[in-house]
């Protein structure tokens, strides 16, 4: 990072120097460029190309500028090859796509290339060489300009060491791989720089289609050489993400994997999951920014409201370069700062079930090829949480009740083994079981009939549900036996808490509304309940002696003793 006074005082240094000095060039080393017009402009248009479009070798963009500025030089002067850089350097601080922030490098990269340009040039005035002069009939020249590139290369690297030294804050040897690097591309282009201005000498503009077009056509095919390795390395990536999502069956731990994953594929700022409610509504159930998952908020947005409302009406992913973009449709979910988005239906079953949209404080930060990525991975996303319900249903239906909701059998007594392991390892210190089983029950269904049985057991577990609340889990053990678990509750404890559920049975009426009487539609029967209690490690020591040591508390301290009570051993 580069501090706000570092990025003042380069400014100021810009500002002092180079106005000054450009015009200190002109005045002394004026160019003479008498109908030479377009052969400027034509060198001005490679050098861009070669600016815009550079060399890409292991995902690392290459810019090889110095190889034509040395033409430029040796065929127009010191002050068209300066101006023409300088130009070049726009051209390329654009395709880098800075940002504000990094608008700093400017000055910076226009003082390292004018700072090169100059003294390499006046060291070769100063070695007695010429421009414009034909290198071939006079070879005492030649080396002079082999001198040029020498010089060039020599300062670039100083130049560029200082300024990762006192700018950047950073040490590193001069004789790293970035060096070993720049002396390898230096000896293969500035020949390559030589031969365009000697053909230039002899052909003209011709040179510029011997030389400068296969070069700018190499560069176009390791552009999109690396363009499709790209594509494969995200395929690659999108693969591994399907699989791993794959993995999971809690909707929330794939939604935070889900995010996770694109943050690191992608610059992400913002991420925002919508789940689409009635098929009238977008509602939103995840929420990342910078990292950090936050609380959701409740505005909705409806089909065409916003850019996630669009695209559920359109059914097509979204990209947005920047604000300038999107600032006229967008509603709700988009911080203030944020640039680019990408935003993209989440399709199950050809059928929009969800929005995914995706932002960057950078402009222009995402491309064509990670939009068609991130909606790969939506249907990756789309089909797992759809698993994941599934799955979720299917558990929920063989861990519960299906006539009261609550827990059932086999999930109490996996509870109970989990609970026990627990007291085990030291992280309970007690655990109570209550065993509660209504009186006189098969009373009730021969009377008012076994649907009217039903609406008891269902109003039962809403009694108990609402008494326990977080405390303890309720569950039907069978029939019309109920159980209590109660974690880190002393027996002194729970027997209260098992006075207190009798009461909750014993002390209010039970409204049954289709009971078998035809002239009465409603009917309030009193039912009461016995209930037992045990606990562990007082009673027993595994889950099943407690369930027996509770079980023989309701049946004998509780039923044969005259029902309605509480009782312990």
């Amino acid at each position: 990072m580069v501090s706000s006074s570092m990025k003042k005082v380069i400014w100021i240094i810009w500002f002092l120097i180079f106005p000054a000095g450009l015009w200190l060039t002109y005045y002394f080393y004026p160019p003479s460029l008498s109908e030479q017009g377009v052969s400027v402009f034509a060198f001005f248009i490679l050098m861009s190309f070669v600016a815009a479009m550079p060399m890409v070798v292991n995902n690392t963009p290459v810019f090889l500028l110095q190889w034509v500025s040395m033409a430029v030089f040796l065929s127009f002067g010191l002050f068209t090859e300066l101006v023409m850089v300088q130009l070049a350097v726009i051209v390329l601080l654009f395709k880098l796509k800075i940002q504000k922030d990094q608008l700093f490098r400017f000055p910076l990269n226009s003082l390292m290339f004018f700072a090169v340009s100059l003294v390499s040039g006046l060291l070769y005035y100063a070695l007695g060489g010429k421009t414009g002069v034909d290198l071939i009939a006079n070879p005492e020249y030649f080396w002079v300009a082999v001198a040029y590139p020498a010089v060039h290369f020599i300062l670039n690297q100083l130049l560029l060491s200082l300024i990762i030294y006192f700018v950047y804050g950073k040490e590193g040897s001069f004789f790293g791989k970035d060096f070993i690097w720049e002396t390898v591309t230096t000896m293969i282009t500035f020949p390559v720089g030589l031969v365009l201005y000697m053909l230039f000498q002899e052909v003209g503009l011709l040179a510029l289609l011997f030389v400068g077009v296969p070069f700018v056509s190499l560069s176009i095919i390791l552009n999109l050489y690396n363009s499709s390795d790209k594509v494969n390395n995200y395929l690659q990536k999108a693969a591994e993400i399907g699989h791993q999502l794959a993995e999971r069956l809690d909707i929330n731990e794939i939604m935070e994997l889900f995010i996770a994953r694109l943050g690191k594929m992608l610059p992400v700022d913002y991420a925002y999951i919508l789940d689409i409610v009635d098929d009238k509504e977008l509602h939103l159930i995840y929420r990342v920014e910078h990292g950090q998952t936050l609380s959701l908020e409740k505005e909705s947005l409806r089909k065409n409201e916003g850019i996630s409302g669009l695209v559920w009406s359109t059914r097509k992913a979204a990209l947005f370069h920047s604000k300038k973009e999107w600032s006229g449709i967008t509603k709700g979910y988009m911080p203030d700062d944020a640039e680019s988005v990408i935003c993209v239906p989440i399709m199950r079953n050809h059928k929009v079930t969800g929005v995914l949209l995706l932002a960057s404080t950078q402009k222009r930060s995402y491309e064509k090829s990670q939009l068609m990525i991130v909606d790969i991975l939506c249907s990756h996303f789309a089909i797992t949480v759809e698993n994941a319900k599934y799955h979720q249903e299917t558990k929920a239906m063989s861990e519960r009740c299906a006539l009261t909701h609550l827990y059932n059998y086999r999930y109490i007594e996996n509870g109970l083994s989990e609970e026990f392991s627990h007291l085990k390892t030291g992280a309970r210190k007690s655990l109570s079981l209550l065993m509660l089983d209504i009186d006189h029950f098969k009373q009730v269904n021969d009377t008012y009939g076994h649907q009217s049985g039903n609406e008891i057991l269902c109003e039962l577990a809403e009694r108990l549900t609402g008494l326990i609340g977080l405390k303890g889990t309720v569950a039907r053990y069978g029939g019309e036996e109920f159980v209590v678990l109660l974690p880190d509750i002393e027996k002194g404890e729970a027997l209260k808490w098992a006075e207190l559920v009798r009461k909750a049975v014993a002390d209010r009426p039970f409204n049954l509304k289709n009971n078998l009487k035809i002239n009465n539609d409603s009917r309030m029967v009193q039912i009461t309940a016995s209930i037992g209690v045990a606990s562990a490690p007082m009673d027993a020591e595994d889950s099943l002696g407690l369930i027996r040591c509770a079980d023989r508390a309701m049946y004998v301290g509780a039923k044969q003793a005259g029902r309605n009570r509480v009782a312990g051993l």
